[in-house]
């Protein structure tokens, strides 16, 4: 029997909108921050260029009030808690499918309609306690299926099966994740790393280049505010924490791979989806209080 193919899109509807309402946030939070910082950095720029013209100091002004209306609407807005608010909502729903398709607790009982019930009732509950949420939802994703056509064919297979499936496009797939995510910010810290060095330096060299040419005009504040921005970019991304935390999770995944390698019933399925849900739920909510924090 040919397995279902599990996609995004297959995900009960709730998945689906909150997913996408965190991702917009997130596109939203780190241009509206990125703007903030460029902004900064050219209005410093124009200063130093044209110090006594009129025009140049009208046109830094203007700047500056563009990078504040920016902090303002961040305040404001708070795309940052709707990112992360729509992320806790799509993998506590991902959680519950998951554990609904492999008859986990608490879907393992046999009765089709009490378990579809049960679920719904869990998905219910979830949009009940995130209703400021409900309105960066998109129209087309709400109203899909709580229970897709995919679901409920992976919830009907042999046991065996079951395993395989989530073997291969759980955990797997998690761990992959995982690791290529890790890979990425570990680059991402050295380069943002380098870079604010280099521009310190720079700033550096300026300044111990005006001792010997004291009237030589140089843009050292203009590298300088460079050299901050970048640092606020990389303490924003969280670059190393979040390398450290993946590279962490990637090698708890491992050791789920070989536990799920000797899973045999339904029992033993069910202790398999329990303990591994639970460990994926921590590691995001652990990387959500480091937001916070």
């Amino acid at each position: 029997m040919q397995q279902p193919a599990l996609r995004k899109k297959t995900m009960p509807g709730l998945y689906q909108a909150a997913s996408q309402a965190s991702r917009q946030s997130q596109s939203i939070y780190y241009w509206s921050l990125g703007s903030y910082l460029v902004l900064l950095v050219c209005a410093a720029w124009v200063s130093f260029q044209w110090p006594a013209n009129i025009a140049g100091a009208i046109s830094s002004a203007i700047l500056f009030m563009v990078t504040l209306a920016i902090l303002v609407g961040l305040r404001i807005k708070r795309p940052d808690d709707i990112w992360y608010n729509g992320r806790a909502v799509a993998e506590s729903v991902k959680t519950r499918t998951w554990r609904w398709m492999m008859r986990a607790e608490p879907y393992a009982m046999t009765n089709a309609e009490a378990a579809r019930s049960r679920f719904t009732d869990d998905l219910r509950e979830i949009l009940r306690q995130n209703e400021n949420l409900s309105q960066y939802f998109g129209n087309q994703s709400v109203a899909s299926a709580p229970i897709s056509k995919e679901m409920e064919a992976v919830r009907a297979l042999p046991v065996e099966e079951r395993i395989a499936i989530y073997r291969r496009e759980r955990i797997e797939a998690q761990e992959h994740w995982y690791e290529s995510k890790a890979k990425a910010n570990r680059t991402q810290a050295q380069r943002w790393f380098w870079i604010s060095v280099a521009l310190h330096s720079i700033a550096i060299m300026m300044l111990v280049y005006r001792v010997s040419s004291p009237t030589q005009s140089l843009p050292i504040e203009v590298i300088s505010t460079a050299a901050g921005a970048a640092l606020t970019w990389l303490q924003s991304k969280k670059f190393n924490e979040l390398g450290s935390s993946y590279t962490l999770t990637a090698h708890e995944i491992a050791l789920m791979l070989n536990e799920a390698a000797l899973t045999k019933g339904e029992q033993a399925l069910s202790v398999l989806v329990l303990n591994s849900e639970t460990a994926f739920s921590r590691e995001h909510t652990q990387w959500a209080a480091r937001k916070n924090g």
